[in-house]
């Protein structure tokens, strides 16, 4: 039986989208949406991305395309699921 590797489902586009793409690039053919909203937001300081704090102590992630990005972003946001599943547990 031949195995099928794929990767597919670690990329996809939205172009229909109003705000295609949400964020700044010169590479709009490689934008990511698959996680359109960030994941690990909620790790804070702790997300590997590239983001700031407002003066309000909102965090702004709109100049971070580490989830946007085509042959990393699924990785990297995988890589940190199991520090997400910690924050979920019920103590």
């Amino acid at each position: 039986m031949n195995e099928l590797k794929t990767e597919n489902y670690k990329f996809t586009q939205h172009k229909a989208c109003e705000f295609f793409p949400c964020h700044d690039t010169s590479k709009p053919e490689e934008f990511n949406c698959l996680f359109c909203y960030c994941p690990l937001y909620a790790l804070g300081d702790q997300c590997g991305g590239n983001f700031r704090y407002l003066d309000n102590g909102v965090k702004d992630c709109s100049s971070c395309m580490v989830p946007h990005v085509k042959d990393k972003g699924y990785d990297h946001v995988m890589g940190k699921f199991s520090e997400i599943m910690e924050l979920a547990k019920k103590k």
